[in-house]
């Protein structure tokens, strides 16, 4: 993708957490927008892991997508996961200003966010939450995405060309994502809130 500013919606997911003893495979994606000469250049991207967590999938997610991008970009990285976003506007700062530590015990998941850490200093990302399961189409999206790597554990193994318009064309058959309107530039559409 060619264009400074990139849009990525990243979600996660993770099965079975209700059950003990027994592992828990998750996936992770993201759907990354790139506004090019009137229109949406859209990629997506995905991958797995057998037994794990919705917040380490929440920061894979978002390492994953950030190391796809080739140059230093502005990103716009939209997540519903509030350990996410918070993590990376709040907690981070300080963590890293008390050599990765805080008052209430260790760090979980440090490694992540040590990751996380590396691919946010590349770029000038400005994360932002939506509630989740909100209808919202590219963080249903990505859901979508992250669910299926997690059932059937896939990868994609890089940045892939979209099914973004697959998908909600399918879910307009069935009367949803009437009034959205997918080829609004980015002002229009991010301005909304």
């Amino acid at each position: 993708m060619s264009s400074d500013t990139i849009f990525i919606h990243a979600d996660e997911s993770c099965l079975g957490n209700q059950f003990q003893n027994r592992a828990n495979p998750g996936g992770a994606a993201g759907l990354m927008e790139a506004w090019q000469e009137g229109e949406w250049q859209r990629r997506d991207y995905w991958i797995s892991e057998p037994d794990t967590t919705n917040n380490r999938m929440a920061l894979r997610s978002a390492i994953e997508g950030l190391r796809m991008l080739s140059r230093r970009c502005t990103v716009h990285f939209i997540s519903d996961s509030r350990y996410l976003v918070d993590g990376i506007t709040k907690w981070l700062p300080s963590w890293k200003e008390n050599n990765w530590k805080r008052k209430r015990g260790a760090i979980l998941n440090l490694e992540l966010w040590k990751e996380l850490d590396i691919e946010l200093q590349e770029h000038d990302v400005r994360p932002k939450w939506v509630r989740g399961h909100d209808g919202h189409p590219e963080n249903e999206y990505a859901n979508h995405l992250a669910t299926r790597a997690a059932k059937d554990r896939t990868e994609s193994g890089g940045l892939v060309e979209s099914g973004f318009q697959e998908w909600l064309d399918g879910l307009r058959e069935k009367g949803m994502y009437m009034d959205y309107m997918e080829f609004e530039g980015p002002k229009a559409r991010f301005d909304k809130g």
